[in-house]
């Protein structure tokens, strides 16, 4: 009878566990509306102290966790700046800092010192007047875990399936409320320095490739074709894809071959040629039979004419090609 309590009682108490567990999951938005709109984005122009990472977004808590401990009554502000999708986790580019202050203020001189004491840099990003924003609940510390998988995925698919231009993507977390906005205009205002520099050095770098590529297929790096090129990559690709692709057809046959093909092209130009003047030929004997023709009609009118011996020669052998010609069959000449 003992064990069979003892049992009821562990029941009971797992069942509570689960509650409890489930509840608290629940109180920290598991289950929350997650409402995506487009309009007024939640904040105005703002200043903010910040450090720009590099790595996977997992990783940004620590210094969200260092920014709000320096100043806890400041909201805490993250901009992400690359997909993961699109770019290795390692590699994506992001800040996360606070909100000095908003609008026309201007920040707090110990505060930004405080800040810049830390290691944080100061940057002020840009008022927009439409961004994609929604909100979710920041009821315990566990929501800052479950917000990512409930908000970020039902953004981009809104983004995507309303083909908008937004990125990037912005984070403001308040005391009890976690806010996002993805801009729709004036985006690179929202790069930092520092994101600034790298996608410089990636255009860079493109447009060095393509450069080398240029150079590979023979063409020149500083003619006309190349400076245009650079402003418009895709094109500068294809081409270079096309070049390179016939160079490399020609230089994968044998020398052989090549010449071969040569003497081929050379003997249908020949043909073609001396088709072209057969045709020419054969026009100009008919053109000199059909003077004949009216010579000899005219001759019959009983008009004299005093016609040179060398006219005479060419009619002659004229008479003598048309001769020659006559007995071909259909088609040839």
């Amino acid at each position: 009878m003992s064990d069979l309590i003892l049992v009821l009682l562990i029941v009971v108490l797992l069942v509570c566990l689960l509650l409890t567990v489930g509840g608290f999951l629940l109180y920290s938005g598991l289950l929350a509306d997650v409402d995506i709109k487009t309009g007024p984005p939640p904040i105005k122009n703002v200043t903010i102290a910040y450090k720009f990472q590099e790595g996977s977004y997992k990783d940004c808590g620590a210094t969200f966790t260092e920014s709000y401990s320096i100043a806890p009554k400041q909201s805490t502000i993250g901009v992400f700046y690359d997909d993961p999708k699109q770019r290795p986790a390692d590699k994506c580019r992001y800040i996360v800092g606070s909100i000095l202050c908003e609008g026309e203020e201007k920040p707090d001189e110990e505060m930004q010192k405080l800040y810049e004491k830390f290691g944080f840099k100061v940057f002020s990003l840009p008022e927009v007047t439409h961004a994609v924003t929604t909100t979710f609940p920041c009821n315990t510390s566990l929501s800052h875990v479950v917000a990512p998988y409930r908000v970020y995925p039902k953004l981009g698919s809104y983004i995507e399936e309303r083909k908008l231009c937004a990125f990037p993507f912005i984070e403001i977390c308040g005391a009890a409320i976690t806010s996002y906005m993805v801009p729709l205009s004036r985006q690179t205002d929202f790069f930092v320095p520092e994101m600034k520099d790298e996608v410089k050095t990636e255009v860079k770098e493109e447009e060095s490739d393509d450069d080398r590529g240029t150079d590979i297929t023979g063409a020149d790096s500083h003619s006309d074709v190349s400076s245009v090129s650079g402003g418009m990559p895709w094109d500068s690709r294809e081409t270079s894809l096309a070049a390179s692709t016939a160079a490399s057809l020609a230089s994968s046959l044998p020398l052989r071959d090549v010449m071969d093909a040569g003497e081929d092209l050379k003997q249908r130009d020949l043909a073609d040629r001396s088709s072209n003047e057969s045709m020419g030929s054969g026009s100009s004997f008919e053109e000199l039979d059909m003077d004949q023709d009216e010579e000899g009609g005219e001759r019959e009118d009983g008009e004299e004419e005093d016609i040179p011996e060398a006219e005479d020669g060419g009619r002659e052998a004229a008479q003598v090609f048309a001769d020659k010609k006559e007995p071909l069959g259909d088609g040839e000449e």
